[in-house]
């Protein structure tokens, strides 16, 4: 029995902070025979009683996802849902508002582009997938003025986009004007501010009904010439752009 000099003083367990790493870890759980990781994740799953430790009769150790685990994944994916679907309100706003504006827009292209000034390589390509892509409906190279749009519906994916100075890189590079649009949140609060947003692009904020969002432009994008190169034209030849607007659109223009 511990002498009163030798009793240990602990402080109570703090429930840890479950996120994106976390949930991906339950799926993958959930999915498999369960074999321990035996990593951070897990101790923060098993403290938070998400996941539970199991022995079987060979004393073999392994993970299952608890009854709170699948109800904490059926609530992330609700969420996931709600999320995606307010994305995708926000992205066919844009794109339709780009077409009233006389573009040829497209949606999910991957396009190859050069990445110069970011570490830690500070000349490189990579492969860019802006939301809203579009370019004027001209034949005349110099006046095409392409136009990058990107959509953020939550607060944790704009932070983590903005820690992300290789992306915004790839979109300049694609493009004369590069725009962030923002959603808002559940209490109808935008979810970033102008000024959190790199001065090279431009900011706009969805308003109204997030079914139908009508955008308000809070900074706009600076403006700078520049020309397509060849293996981005041959990308948007083999893409199909956003189908002409139809007749009820035809009649706001």
């Amino acid at each position: 029995m511990l002498q009163p000099s030798e009793i240990i003083e602990t402080t109570p367990a703090v429930p840890p902070t479950i996120g994106r790493h976390h949930a991906r870890r339950l799926r993958d759980v959930y999915r498999s025979a369960g074999w321990p990781s035996q990593d951070l994740v897990e101790v923060e799953l098993i403290t938070a009683g998400l996941l539970q430790q199991v022995h079987d009769e060979q004393g073999r150790l392994s993970v299952r996802v608890t009854p709170d685990g699948l109800v904490w994944m059926t609530q992330a994916l609700a969420r996931n849902r709600a999320a995606f679907s307010a994305h995708e309100a926000l992205e066919e706003q844009v794109a339709r508002s780009m077409q009233r504006a006389g573009r040829i827009v497209w949606r999910g292209l991957s396009l190859r582009a050069r990445v110069t000034g970011c570490e830690p390589d500070p000349d490189r390509w990579c492969i860019a997938k802006p939301d809203v892509f579009s370019v004027r409906n001209t034949s005349v190279e110099d006046y095409l003025a392409p136009v990058v749009h990107e959509i953020k519906v939550r607060r944790s994916d704009l932070l983590s986009d903005l820690r992300k100075p290789a992306k915004r890189a790839a979109y300049l590079d694609l493009s004369s004007e590069c725009w962030y649009v923002l959603g808002r949140d559940g209490r109808g609060k935008a979810i970033g501010e102008a000024d959190e947003i790199p001065s090279t692009c431009g900011v706009m904020v969805a308003e109204g009904d997030p079914a139908s969002p009508r955008l308000e432009v809070v900074r706009p994008a600076p403006r700078r010439a520049m020309a397509l190169p060849f293996g981005v034209w041959l990308a948007l030849a083999k893409a199909t752009p956003l189908p002409v607007l139809g007749g009820d659109d035809q009649g706001m223009l």
